[in-house]
């Protein structure tokens, strides 16, 4: 397969399922909630476990989104699209790192998942043909870690209020981009 028609393949994943923005907007709403349970009174730990249960929710909210938002998750005839699936299950790779973090520095836990939210975006920047993935990877991995080490531990929901208002800003960037990719094929 040339370049060439690599690029049309990923060109035309982007456009049909709109950059993936049923799972970003899903993860900002998310991250919006778990900025909620940082500011809870409750131990590090719990907050922990609310957490994971918080983020339950994801596939059927990004699966309402993708009806609202008319995306595609399964683009036919596109020999690339399983590939999402993949890159989506190689964030839960990350989670040994995420558990360990649970039960010996539960304080960090907030910062940690963030840096994975960002960190599995990478790949998706290729997958989809832009550089939007790739920019707010480095943004919320980097930004999480600045953050943890600027903020008390009483002040770490604020990783979770910058994850989630980056997620709704890469959001809108991938939008007009599927949105410019879409014009230039017209």
């Amino acid at each position: 397969m040339k370049n060439e028609e690599l690029d049309k393949l990923r060109t035309r994943l982007s456009i049909e399922a709109k950059n993936g923005i049923d799972f970003i907007i899903s993860a900002a709403i998310i991250w919006a909630a778990i900025a909620f349970i940082w500011t809870l009174k409750a131990d590090a730990y719990n907050k922990s476990i609310l957490v994971f249960i918080a983020g339950g929710p994801m596939l059927p909210l990004a699966l309402l989104l993708s009806k609202i938002l008319k995306t595609k998750w399964k683009v036919a005839d596109n020999p690339l699209q399983p590939l999402g699936l993949w890159l989506n299950f190689a964030q839960v790779l990350y989670f040994p790192f995420l558990i360990f973090i649970l039960i010996k520095q539960p304080e960090y836990f907030v910062m940690t998942y963030a840096i994975i939210t960002g960190a599995h975006f990478l790949p998706y920047s290729w997958f989809y043909n832009t550089k939007w993935y790739a920019v707010f990877a480095v943004i919320i991995s980097f930004g999480g870690l600045i953050l943890a080490l600027s903020l008390s531990v009483e002040n770490q929901h604020y990783i979770g209020v910058f994850t989630s208002i980056s997620l709704f800003v890469l959001s809108i960037l991938l939008r007009a981009d599927y949105k410019k990719k879409g014009a230039l094929l017209v």
